[in-house]
């Protein structure tokens, strides 16, 4: 049998709407860090959130619907996405960041 090879790349999102003081980011750990992603999630000033992550391009479908779905007190309008050039970034698990 043949094996194919996975690409994996780093993916930048970014969440609009009512996303920060709702336990968004928590929300997007958790359930990202069940499906094995590695990466982060963190505020914006400008009040959006920002999600980067490795995965590979059968696992975006999952992470998009789970960044849609959002917490319960969360409302999300919007959801930008890039692939970033930096192909080799390395994370230990998905974190939230506070800075």
């Amino acid at each position: 049998m043949e094996r194919t090879e996975v690409k994996v790349e780093s993916y930048r999102f970014i969440v609009h709407g009512r996303v920060q003081g709702v336990f968004y980011r928590k929300f997007v750990a958790q359930k990202l860090r069940a499906l094995g992603i590695q990466g982060y999630v963190r505020n914006l000033p400008d009040g959006t959130v920002e999600v980067v992550a490795r995965l590979s391009e059968d696992q975006l479908d999952a992470v998009l619907q789970t960044l849609k779905e959002g917490s319960p007190m969360s409302e999300v309008e919007d959801i930008t996405v890039e692939v970033l050039d930096e192909d080799d970034l390395l994370y230990d698990g998905f974190e939230i960041r506070y800075e």
